[in-house]
């Protein structure tokens, strides 16, 4: 990030809606001295949340963009979706009664998007709606986007000749200590969302009934993949065991699995 531009894009904004420092302050929520300091070009020492909260002020989006010289950021990133994505599908296919579509477009009073996976089950009529999230950078626009595609979710269904009685949510994590530490930091807003956790979607899913609004995590992201335990791992005899795919409780740590068969000269410390 340029600290200097975004100051004086911060200040020059400020002064063209006629806003004093003091008045940008109290609409954030923060001190006049923090808005000084970010006009100052002080962005770096002061937390992402609070560079927010002063753009929302004035009406400014703030786009985070991260740049690697590793390689094709951008690639990267796609491919870890695209796992995500895999492994949540083959999970769905183990499910009965439920079908789904992959990238599902909308465009409806204006609206437009784009839903990860939209999984219907014929005989509840039960709408999910599933939203996938390697990184969670956004909390909040993730609890707005959800729950617009929510309301439009019936309009959206219909279109692929679906009339759900219920529409649900289910947000889907990686299984990363990032994730963690943001959810986390973020657990009232998270939890008013989304109260619900994995274990409870395992239950919904295996009998949906009525709506439910769910945020887990989810580890098993490659064939093969296996989540170990917290701490120190253990070693284990080798023996045929079973693979986990695991949806950890964003409450109480809980973990929602599925087994699949496991070529038996593996040895695994199972999550």
């Amino acid at each position: 990030m340029d600290d200097v531009r975004i100051g004086n894009t911060i200040r020059v904004i400020r002064i063209r809606k006629h806003f004093r420092q003091v008045d940008v302050a109290r609409r954030a929520s923060v001190r006049r001295e923090v808005v000084s300091r970010l006009e100052r070009g002080g962005v770096s020492r002061l937390p992402v949340e609070t560079l927010r909260s002063v753009a929302t002020a004035l009406g400014i989006k703030v786009d985070i963009r991260l740049g690697w010289q590793g390689g094709d950021l951008d690639r990267i990133m796609n491919e870890a979706h695209a796992a995500l994505h895999e492994s949540l599908a083959r999970h769905l296919a183990t499910l009965p009664g439920w079908i789904w579509r992959p990238e599902v477009s909308y465009s409806i009073y204006g609206e437009r998007g784009v839903i990860d996976i939209l999984a219907w089950h014929a005989a509840s009529r039960s709408l999910l709606i599933i939203e996938l999230k390697t990184e969670l950078v956004d909390p909040q626009e993730l609890a707005s986007s959800m729950d617009r595609r929510v309301r439009l979710g019936a309009q959206i269904a219909a279109q692929l000749g679906w009339l759900p009685t219920t529409v649900s949510a289910w947000v889907v994590c990686s299984d990363t200590r990032t994730n963690h530490r943001r959810v986390l930091r973020h657990a009232g807003l998270l939890r008013h969302a989304f109260p619900a956790d994995g274990h409870m979607m395992r239950g919904w899913l295996l009998r949906p009934s009525g709506r439910i609004s769910a945020l887990s995590y989810w580890t098993d992201v490659r064939p093969g993949a296996v989540r170990r335990a917290a701490g120190h791992p253990k070693r284990v005899r080798q023996r045929p065991v079973a693979r986990q795919r695991s949806m950890t409780s964003v409450a109480d740590g809980s973990t929602m699995s599925t087994k699949v068969a496991r070529p038996p000269s593996v040895g695994t410390t199972p999550g």
